[in-house]
């Protein structure tokens, strides 16, 4: 199994920056890939970045040349830099794995969540 616990949101301003942080515990030599996804009040969750193997990144077309995802293998950590942050990124931000499971298959992960508020 794999574990994720998140850590780096809070209140910024608009313009500010803030940097979200992922690490993965467990059986980190499955995961295949891993993920940011967020969720506003009212609102279904949806995707904001995802990298794959490493090296494939994915980023949601509000969010593409202001934020960016990248991995650190050595800390099994996955960050989510994010700049030039609007009001409109006020989310819970949500850490996702897929993960390979022996005589399961792949399985999907998440964390528990961090507040990200951007104030006017």
């Amino acid at each position: 199994h794999v574990q994720l616990v998140e850590s780096g949101g809070g209140l910024v301003q608009a313009v500010g920056s803030l940097r979200l942080s992922c690490v993965a515990s467990g059986s980190i030599f499955s995961i295949n890939a891993m993920g940011w996804y967020r969720q506003a009040p009212g609102k279904l969750r949806e995707l904001v970045a995802t990298i794959t193997r490493g090296v494939s990144t994915n980023y949601a077309d509000s969010v593409k040349s202001r934020f960016t995802i990248s991995i650190l293998n050595a800390k099994n950590t996955v960050y989510l830099q994010m700049n030039s942050l609007v009001p409109e990124d006020t989310a819970v931000y949500y850490c996702h794995a897929e993960y390979y499971s022996s005589g399961v298959g792949y399985r999907d992960v998440w964390g528990r969540g961090t507040l990200v508020t951007v104030s006017s």
